[in-house]
């Protein structure tokens, strides 16, 4: 799906630009994702897992955008790309569609500024317009700021995977899967 842009003003005067990814966004989003996965350990991936498939990368985002419910959004101060965000269906059976999944990253640079909460509240807003009766996250359970962000959204805990994730230092940290319920 694709939906309206939008103008956010960062908290230090930065403008951003947020807009719907489109298969023409491929490498800036591969490369996205290869910069946070850089610096934090709370992607999923680490660079040494290789390169994101810019081929497939360019077919999810085509068909994201093509989605009745689906929907990915990016962030960009002029032509750099310091966020994503995505809300997609769970699984696409019938039992499932009242359920979103969402993922989303911001450049450590761009933390603190105002970016993740204009990000989520765009996101939220857009999940319930597009019929979505809950989103649902997994986060780190060390990401102390995200947790909070989530649950400034009103985002409650309601589980946990123990040892999700193993680090390359040889340590675990737990996923806290968290909902919410609109």
């Amino acid at each position: 799906m694709i939906i309206n842009q939008q103008k956010y003003v960062l908290s230090d005067g930065q403008e951003v630009t947020i807009r719907s990814a489109i298969a023409e966004d491929a490498q800036k989003v591969v490369e996205h994702r290869e910069a946070v996965a850089a610096e934090t350990h709370f992607m999923a991936r680490y660079p040494e897992d290789g390169p994101f498939n810019l081929e497939r990368t360019k077919d999810i985002l085509e068909g994201i955008s093509k989605d009745e419910k689906d929907f990915m959004v990016n962030a960009y101060i002029g032509d750099e790309m310091v966020g994503d965000l995505a809300v997609r269906v769970v699984r696409p059976h019938i039992k499932f569609l009242h359920r979103g999944y969402l993922g989303m990253s911001i450049r450590q640079q761009y933390t603190g500024l105002g970016l993740g909460s204009f990000m989520m509240q765009t996101a939220l807003n857009q999940a319930k317009e597009n019929g979505f009766e809950q989103v649902e996250l997994g986060v780190f359970s060390d990401n102390d700021r995200a947790r909070h962000l989530y649950s400034k959204f009103g985002f409650e805990e309601y589980g946990k995977n123990p040892r999700a994730f193993k680090l390359k230092d040889g340590t675990y940290r737990d996923e806290i899967i968290m909902v919410k319920i609109f």
